[in-house]
């Protein structure tokens, strides 16, 4: 009867199946590549129902205004099943963790600039949703040092679905060759602390109005 029940449980947008045969990747820190992370039946619909982002930056989303497949996403990612996984892989107990979603959707020339993540999170995860990535920029990379963008270990294009995830180690720096236009990506931060959360959302909500009241002078 169990077994019955979970077969016709729909199935999500997520390939958690395809997420756990992929191998931790230890150098130069912890991290995993997943193409293929959000089904190909999904991609339409999530697609879709991204939220219209005009200007630069990261925008918490509070701010925006998403369909109900891209929705559905977030729920998914954020749910516990989502954190086990990462967990599980990363050797981090998520469960009690405060989580922050952030979304992109155009690139500046300013980003892509070298750094590593805050202090405050634990791992970071990207999924990226473009429909397919000719440029030789936007590609993010996996670097061995902070001064150089060309010694990388791997280089992620942000084609549609693919999903990139990595702990915040004080050596985890990343960054990509400089691209202006549309790049669709979300961002989920698993945080030590519910307190440091609500301070980057608090910093990036102010930052998302204060954008958008010069995109509309402009």
């Amino acid at each position: 009867m169990a077994e019955a029940k979970a077969l016709e449980r729909p199935q999500g947008l997520l390939d958690l199946e395809r997420f756990a045969a992929t191998p931790l990747v230890r150098e130069p820190f912890d991290h995993l590549i997943v193409p293929g992370f959000l089904r190909p039946e999904a991609l339409a619909a999530v697609a879709a129902d991204f939220p219209d982002i005009a200007e630069g930056g990261s925008f918490p989303l509070a701010s925006l205004r998403c369909g109900p497949a891209f929705d559905r996403l977030v729920e998914e990612i954020r749910s516990a099943e989502t954190a086990g996984a990462l967990g599980g892989k990363f050797g981090l107990e998520l469960a009690d963790k405060p989580i922050m979603v952030t979304v992109r959707g155009q690139s500046r020339e300013k980003d892509g600039r070298i750094h590593r993540d805050s202090k405050s999170k634990l791992l970071t995860v990207l999924l990226y949703l473009n429909d397919g990535w000719d440029a030789s920029s936007g590609r993010l990379r996996l670097l061995r040092r902070p001064d150089d963008l060309d010694d990388y270990v791997a280089e992620v294009p942000p084609h549609e679905g693919t999903l990139l995830a990595f702990r915040c180690a004080e050596n985890a720096w990343h960054g990509h060759k400089a691209f202006v236009g549309r790049r669709r990506s979300v961002q989920i931060n698993w945080m030590r602390s519910g307190a440091v959360a609500w301070r980057e959302q608090a910093r990036h909500r102010l930052s998302a109005v204060t954008k958008r009241l010069f995109h509309r002078r402009a």
